[in-house]
């Protein structure tokens, strides 16, 4: 082997373990912030907990736990969810500042606005599921064992991974938009797919609310209505920055 040919390879070799090192030390950095908010997470999980628990109480819903270490499962599980959340923007900039440097200017916005608009829609899903769906969805499954002579006690630990369940259902179905735009812009998806397909995503959309809500036409029309939207709105935006990319 050459000499200029082992130098360059070398180089390669060089070039790419340099590459893993940042992605490690980036790796690093996000679980450094990450084990740090849980700990804030932790010391905030006893409100986070009776906050969810206040909610149930509006409408008379008792809480029980079942085992000794029920209660403080739950504070832990609240912990890493507040931490993931709390470090999710730090996550986002160590993606971009590891892949940007290869990107041409429109690319790199296209990359930031994806993130920024992917936490608005998720930020937007958790507060339709908090101040809309719950609150409803707990109101009607209380009064489903109305003058039945049974009781409610819910387990603290049902009750939790129930809100959670919904939140994080609703913070992933309000990201239909940008998925949407993603994979349009790879061309993995086409605009004209969605449009012809919109009878078919409709009975889908009607399917998955009658299986993440109660059994009633109600509910089920109250989620259904928002996952529509979003996929109108998906093809609205859709065609608009194809067009644009176009033009």
């Amino acid at each position: 082997m050459s000499k200029s040919k082992e130098s360059h390879e070398n180089d390669g070799n060089m070039s790419l373990s340099a590459h893993l090192r940042e992605l490690r030390n980036r790796i690093g950095v996000c679980l450094v912030f990450l084990m740090a908010a849980m700990f804030v997470g932790l010391y905030f999980a006893g409100d986070l907990v009776q906050l969810f628990l206040e909610l149930g109480e509006k409408y008379n819903y008792e809480f029980v736990y079942i085992t000794p270490q029920e209660l403080l499962i739950e504070y832990f599980s609240l912990a890493f969810v507040f931490a993931v959340v709390l470090t999710f923007p730090i996550i986002l900039y160590q993606i971009w500042a590891f892949m940007t440097p290869g990107m041409e200017f429109r690319e790199k916005v296209f990359f930031l606005g994806t993130f920024l608009f992917g936490l608005i829609f998720a930020a937007l899903g958790v507060l339709f599921a908090g101040k809309i769906l719950i609150p409803f969805m707990l109101k009607f499954l209380i009064d489903l064992s109305a003058g039945t002579g049974v009781k409610a006690n819910i387990s603290v630990q049902s009750y939790i991974s129930f809100l959670i369940t919904i939140f994080i259902i609703f913070a992933v179905i309000f990201e239909l938009p940008i998925v949407s735009v993603i994979l349009t812009q790879l061309g993995i998806l086409k605009t004209a797919w969605m449009k012809k397909g919109r009878k078919f995503v409709i009975i889908l959309i009607f399917f998955v609310a009658a299986v993440i809500t109660p059994p009633d036409v109600v509910s089920q029309v109250m989620t259904a209505i928002p996952m529509l939207f979003l996929y109108e709105f998906s093809i609205v935006l859709c065609d608009l920055l194809g067009k644009l990319k176009h033009s």
